[in-house]
């Protein structure tokens, strides 16, 4: 009996096709690689083609393997829409890898994963946390599936859902003496900021240059809780967001201070590659902005 085409063989292929590599188009399925070699293999005796070239520099479309990636495209958005459209949401099984900066992770990330969960009981959640420009670079390479970050991010190929933003408040230690020319005073002590390779840095960096000068020392930091027990401590001070800054000023471990100016909110939005089309990894992208949209609400009561 000849074997026919399956879904699962078509998500291989195109897998590979967008990645270069089964290596790579394993980790997107999050299959093994030699799962991926056969579903190939079993591509390719069904339709008695070659479908990819095969060469120490990588995997190559073949005439045919070109022919069938149109075909193929068009199957695996039929059995998205199936899947959104009549499929129950309780029965999805899958895996979502999820790349989430520090500030996220800190805030409503646990209220994300529980409301996923509640939506998708038994899809399996990989969380890595990092850096803005890191996450971007995972998400390009297919890395991760979505990514909520420092955004949005302006390639063709990405989709981003905004989210709320957050802003930023001056903090420094308890007990910091009021320097005699007031508040402003205060940034001629190290200003404790995001990692030297983001955006707030950058940003905050070039707002220091305005208002006082080159002579301001930075202290990057690539974590936010650093940053907080740095000001506590009395080793610099900083602008960081209220949403976390809120509860270490309320303990009395630190308190605020007004410079006359605020850097700009941090924006962040859920961004996910637009191909192929997921109907879980942008309902994960919208249940994003809906917890963080209420997470926003709640911290301004």
């Amino acid at each position: 009996m000849k074997a026919r085409l399956n879904l699962d063989q078509l998500r291989a292929f195109l897998a590979v096709v967008r990645t270069g590599a089964i290596r790579k188009a394993a980790e997107l399925l999050n299959i093994t690689q030699p799962a991926v070699t056969t579903r190939i293999k079993n591509l390719e005796a069904t339709l008695g083609a070659e479908l990819f070239e095969r060469s120490s520099s990588g995997m190559r479309l073949t005439k045919r393997g070109d022919l069938l990636v149109r075909y193929a495209e068009q199957i695996e958005q039929l059995a998205e829409l199936v899947g959104k459209d009549v499929m129950d949401p309780v029965g999805v099984e899958g895996h979502l890898r999820l790349g989430v900066s520090e500030t996220i992770a800190q805030c409503w990330l646990p209220d994300f994963v529980a409301e996923l969960h509640r939506r998708f009981p038994t899809l399996e959640i990989e969380i890595n946390v990092d850096i803005s420009i890191n996450l971007r670079n995972d998400l390009l390479n297919r890395e991760i599936d979505l990514a909520i970050l420092l955004g949005p991010i302006s390639e063709y190929s990405v989709d981003n859902v905004d989210l709320p933003a957050f802003d930023l408040q001056w903090y420094c230690a308890m007990d910091a003496e009021e320097p005699e020319d007031g508040p402003a005073g205060l940034l001629r002590k190290p200003v404790i900021t995001y990692a030297r390779n983001t955006r707030p840095y950058r940003e905050l960096k070039a707002k220091l240059f305005e208002h006082m000068g080159p002579a301001v020392s930075t202290f990057p930091s690539s974590s936010l809780s650093a940053c907080f027990r740095l000001v506590e401590a009395g080793l610099g001070v900083a602008a960081l967001p209220r949403a976390l800054g809120a509860a270490w000023v309320s303990e009395g471990r630190i308190r605020t201070f007004d410079p006359g100016w605020l850097p700009e909110p941090l924006c962040f939005s859920a961004s996910f590659l637009g191909e192929p089309k997921s109907h879980m990894i942008e309902t994960a992208a919208m249940v994003a902005q809906d917890v963080a949209t209420r997470f926003a609400d709640k911290s301004i009561l």
